[in-house]
């Protein structure tokens, strides 16, 4: 008996063959992974420093800018947020979220009325954030706060 030599052909099949299957591995690796794995979870509260608290007036609304995390499956991104601060003692601060409870407006602060007013269906908001008059159906929405010396951290945004 003698043994047959591998053809040429056979060897440029099952070359072909393996290529395709490497090829075949390398997409379809990835896509599963993708399809079956799920992103890392960023469910531990994110403070962050928001402002110095000793630069913040008395009993008056300050719109303060920081930076804030956003995650999107697997892409974190950092964007500029605000928050509308009332400082209402030397240990108590109050942060409201910058849209309005009615359609997600931004709002502000107007001096001469002493409360928040949103352009776009006229709602208007005490310093506590009440509603004082508009279709608003709740209060404005706060961050979670917490204080370490003067610096004022903020927390998720928690519906009221």
């Amino acid at each position: 008996m003698s043994e047959e030599q591998p053809s040429r052909r056979k060897f440029y099949l099952a070359f072909i063959n393996g290529l395709g299957a490497l090829i075949t591995g390398a997409l379809a690796i990835p896509a599963a992974l993708y399809l079956l794995v799920l992103p890392k979870s960023s469910k531990s509260i994110q403070w962050v420093q928001a402002a110095d608290l000793s630069l913040l007036p008395d009993k008056t609304p300050q719109e303060v800018s920081f930076p804030e995390k956003r995650v999107d499956g697997w892409k974190v991104s950092t964007e500029k947020a605000t928050a509308w601060v009332v400082k209402t003692s030397d240990t108590q601060v109050v942060a409201f979220s910058p849209r309005c409870t009615h359609l997600g407006c931004a709002y502000h602060w107007v001096a001469k009325d002493n409360n928040f007013f949103c352009p776009c269906h006229t709602s208007t908001f005490a310093i506590d954030g009440r509603v004082l008059s508009g279709p608003a159906p709740r209060p404005l929405d706060r961050y979670e706060v917490k204080l370490e010396g003067a610096k004022l951290l903020l927390g998720p945004i928690v519906k009221v």
